[in-house]
């Protein structure tokens, strides 16, 4: 018996040292920040890269010959329909517009002179369709003269951005009858962007399309289009698809397209390069993680979760879309899986980890 309760009050001292050493190895474990999926309405998506080009171009030229007078535009602004942009050598061009028209005049009166001769006898119908002739081409004359005299005042065709001048004043434009670029003018509200899609992604659009709108692109339909800067999150800006060719590149397998964008705060301009997106499903309840939870090898996409006994495990996922800094998962978790969305370094597959719990919405990672 005094042996029994020896053992016992040795075996009561010893709990507070077996207590003290499980508190200290589990403060020994690595620290990771894990969190349930969200879930959010999310349509399945591609996305790939456009380029912005200008939805009318015009090349401003001199169609006549003579001395550029005046440029009315600062070079790279923006001008209305309309717009005088610049003038050559108007005067030159009115004198000669006077002279054709007193050439008309004269005509005119001969032509009535022979007629009323005709009528009394006194001279032929030959040189009454002679007077005729020399009457139509004066009133020729006096057209061209009208048409080119217009040529020497040029506005803008319509509203737009217009280029740098690629001729001073006092140079000789239209020399030899051959048109000379003065400028260009782009038309950027609206504008486009054009891209490629590979044929099995233009069949998806084009499915998504036949089943829920009516068709307004021929063969394809309506479909709405998203696109974002480099310097941009997400895809803020929208229009529509107006746009597909009519047969594959063999080269390349790609089908052209091009979107609509009313573009009404002129941020966009040609040349750019921007990401483009294309939903081919109605929204759908996804499991969403933090972008940077989502890691990649040769195996393919996978997300670590610890497991209920505290232990790191790898699991293979299917991705779709980026929403914000949240990355859709289409299949591979469950929404109880806890995901490791930092302290990524610590969590290794199959060891044990001490995890700390948050939420998966007020992560921040970065975007693609």
């Amino acid at each position: 018996m005094v042996l029994l309760v020896g053992a016992l009050g040795m075996w009561l001292m010893a709990l507070p040292s077996v207590a003290q050493d499980q508190s200290q190895s589990q403060q020994d474990l690595p620290k990771v920040t894990v969190a349930l999926p969200t879930t959010m309405q999310v349509a399945d998506a591609i996305t790939f890269t456009g380029t912005v080009a200008a939805s009318q171009s015009v090349d401003l030229v001199a169609r006549v010959e003579g001395y550029l007078e005046q440029v009315y535009f600062e070079d790279g602004s923006f001008v209305e329909e309309g717009q005088l942009l610049f003038t050559i050598e108007p005067d030159q061009y009115e004198q000669n517009l006077l002279l054709n028209l007193a050439a008309y005049r004269s005509a005119e009166q001969e032509l009535e002179r022979q007629r009323a001769m005709l009528a009394e006898n006194a001279t032929s119908v030959a040189s009454l369709e002679n007077a005729q002739s020399q009457r139509d081409q004066a009133a020729a004359q006096v057209r061209l003269s009208e048409i080119n005299l217009g040529y020497t005042i040029v506005s803008a065709p319509f509203s737009g951005r217009i280029g740098p001048r690629l001729v001073d004043p006092g140079n000789l434009v239209g020399a030899s009858g051959s048109p000379t670029v003065i400028a260009t003018l782009d038309r950027l509200q609206p504008i486009y962007v054009n891209f490629n899609l590979n044929e099995r992604d233009a069949l998806r659009v084009r499915e998504m399309v036949r089943q829920e709108t009516e068709e307004v692109v021929p063969g394809v339909g309506f479909a709405p289009v998203y696109i974002g800067l480099s310097n941009e999150t997400g895809f803020p800006h929208e229009g529509t698809l107006d746009f597909v060719s009519t047969t594959v590149d063999a080269s390349t397998g790609t089908i052209q397209m091009r979107a609509i964008f009313p573009n009404y705060d002129r941020l966009l301009f040609p040349g750019l390069f921007v990401r483009v997106r294309i939903p081919i499903s109605q929204p759908k309840p996804t499991l969403m993680v933090p972008n940077l939870a989502v890691g990649e090898d040769q195996q393919g996409r996978f997300v670590l979760v610890v497991g209920s006994d505290d232990v790191v495990q790898r699991k293979a996922v299917e991705t779709g879309p980026l929403e914000g800094s949240l990355r859709a998962i289409t299949s591979g978790i469950s929404a109880e899986d806890r995901i490791v969305v930092n302290g990524l370094v610590n969590a290794k597959v199959g060891a044990k980890v001490a995890p700390q719990e948050q939420q998966a919405s007020s992560t921040t990672s970065e975007t693609q």
